[in-house]
């Protein structure tokens, strides 16, 4: 198999060549001028990213950390993506302190863009060592990053993650007063997903404590738009 180094430089290949300034200077707007883009879209990166780990594998253990954080050194945000890209594809065949490194991803380039996709592999983790959830979990919250501390909030939302009610309420109440609005949308997007199959439940937990305004809309979405509130 190829070098980290090598596989890189194939990366960066095609998005130069098929860059479009044009639609860069969009992508930059949208993302509020906080990362360069090569102006490829979506469709077109994650087409060329299954051909070419099909084409030339993916790594795994240390040579995927080595060749994530040579992605991560570039300035370009489809860079960043096709390594997050790969450590999707790694996630549920790392080892249980895999978690430190996915720690190191969400506080590293940090925009709701990226920290949300980790947050899923998160979920996956947690899945196959639930023993670490608490432990890590509780450190995040206490933590001053805030995108630690929406990890904590949010990472049990994703499909088929048996949600633990009891701590998702709590992490919601320990930070009700945060003034940041990345963690009261968390909040209210945990809270919306778990009402899919317990709105009584985030009926009354909304009902009985002060949360932030946006966090209560963003909760109560799902049931008003199907008729339960």
């Amino acid at each position: 198999m190829i070098s980290p180094k090598e596989y890189l430089q194939k990366v960066l290949t095609f998005f130069q060549e098929n860059r479009n300034p044009e639609i860069a200077e969009g992508q930059m707007s949208y993302m509020r001028n906080k990362f360069k883009f090569y102006g490829v879209k979506a469709p077109g990166w994650i087409v060329f990213s299954k051909e070419i780990m099909k084409s030339e594998d993916v790594f795994h253990n240390k040579k995927l950390k080595e060749f994530v954080r040579l992605c991560l050194k570039e300035e370009h945000r489809e860079i960043h993506y096709f390594a997050l890209q790969m450590v999707e594809r790694t996630t549920k065949k790392e080892e249980e302190n895999f978690i430190k490194f996915l720690e190191e991803l969400i506080v590293t380039h940090s925009w709701w863009d990226t920290v949300d996709w980790i947050t899923k592999m998160v979920g996956w983790h947690f899945m196959r060592f639930p023993k670490k959830v608490k432990l890590v979990t509780g450190k995040w919250l206490a933590s001053k990053n805030i995108w630690l501390q929406r990890t904590a909030i949010i990472f049990q939302r994703y499909k088929n993650y048996p949600t633990n009610e009891k701590m998702m309420f709590d992490y919601i109440l320990r930070m009700k007063d945060s003034k940041e609005f990345f963690i009261q949308k968390g909040a209210g997007w945990a809270l919306r997903e778990h009402s899919k199959t317990e709105p009584e439940a985030v009926i009354q937990f909304i009902k009985n404590n002060r949360l932030a305004l946006l966090t209560k809309r963003e909760g109560m979405k799902w049931m008003k738009k199907k008729g339960i509130l």
